[in-house]
């Protein structure tokens, strides 16, 4: 989980940790961490972002249905898009106008999109009498383009853009840190045991730097700094 009180840094933070032998696809893990997550610790993030491994359009499906997390990733090469989605993906109209998200109707289970640009090209649109300019389309109809969170939308490209690739970069951090990169564990028992150390020295580290934040001055770009001349 990523905390943003610390931001002098990213600083992630693990809430459920798994074992398993390096054959077991990652996506096998997401609905039981997510229930844990819900059901022992009262708490669930509202959003998940993923890369392509966790993608399971009915484990998604039920993640949606039955905990109302939106789950985030990026389509698969071999996907297809569909209504009203074109490449980009982006939304657009039957007659190929753009499209902006008006939000889920949460009764109806509707994603609603409408036209809101300035100039569209309704006006000259030969369906406009009878046109709402107001289109909906169920999130079941696909759980990565439409889902919690349609992929159009700007929170989900800012969140697989300038978010995701935090991951790798700050996990590889902490690997380093705690000098995992130097190890290779055949045994699951002994591997488990490591995770459980690992995790508990992240959480103290964590704890540590929230509760004890280092004093940052408010005009510390604008000091002057002096080089050190070395001279005997």
């Amino acid at each position: 989980m990523w905390l943003h009180q610390c931001a002098s840094q990213v600083l992630l933070v693990p809430v459920v940790s798994w074992a398993a032998p390096a054959n077991r696809g990652e996506a096998l893990f997401l609905w039981p961490s997510l229930h844990y997550c819900r059901h022992r610790l009262e708490w669930a993030p509202d959003l998940v972002v993923g890369d392509m491994g966790y993608i399971g359009l009915e484990t998604q499906r039920r993640i949606r249905e039955h905990l109302g997390i939106a789950m985030i990733t990026k389509l698969r090469p071999d996907m297809n898009l569909i209504p009203p989605f074109e490449t980009g993906p982006v939304a657009v109209c039957p007659q190929g106008q753009i499209l902006s998200w008006l939000g889920l109707e949460a009764r109806d289970q509707l994603h609603w999109f409408g036209v809101t640009a300035a100039n569209p090209l309704c006006d000259q649109c030969w369906e406009q009498s009878h046109c709402a300019r107001q289109f909906s389309y169920p999130p079941a109809a696909h759980e990565i383009l439409l889902g919690q969170i349609p992929l159009a939308t700007s929170v989900a490209k800012t969140l697989l853009e300038k978010v995701r690739p935090w991951i790798e970069p700050a996990q590889a951090y902490e690997k380093n840190q705690l000098g995992l990169d130097q190890m290779f564990l055949n045994s699951l028992q002994l591997t488990w045991a490591v995770c459980l150390l690992a995790d508990a020295a992240v959480l103290l580290r964590t704890q540590a730097m929230l509760r004890r934040p280092v004093p940052v001055p408010l005009l510390e770009a604008l000091l002057p700094h002096q080089l050190s001349l070395e001279l005997d």
